[in-house]
């Protein structure tokens, strides 16, 4: 059986909605990004903010592999600080 290969999440700001829960997945961290939180990636790393507040962060395959991700357009300094 062939594996399907997942890019990292490449750098720039998005708005990120997680995938629905699995009852499997347990204490994954997607709560404190549920419904949806802004976050930058660096392409290594993805740290997830709410309220300009970190609240999550995971590598950049995971949140590729488990997020949904649109692009923020003009992110500039609203997230991250």
């Amino acid at each position: 059986m062939s594996r399907k290969s997942i890019e990292a999440l490449a750098s720039g700001h998005y708005w990120a909605v997680p995938h629905a829960p699995s009852p499997l997945d347990g204490s994954n961290g997607h709560d404190e990004v549920f419904p949806g939180a802004d976050c930058v990636s660096d392409g290594k790393w993805v740290s997830f903010y709410k309220d300009g507040q970190e609240v999550w962060a995971c590598n950049a395959v995971y949140a590729a592999a488990h997020f949904d991700f649109s692009a923020v357009p003009n992110a500039g300094a609203s997230t991250a600080g």
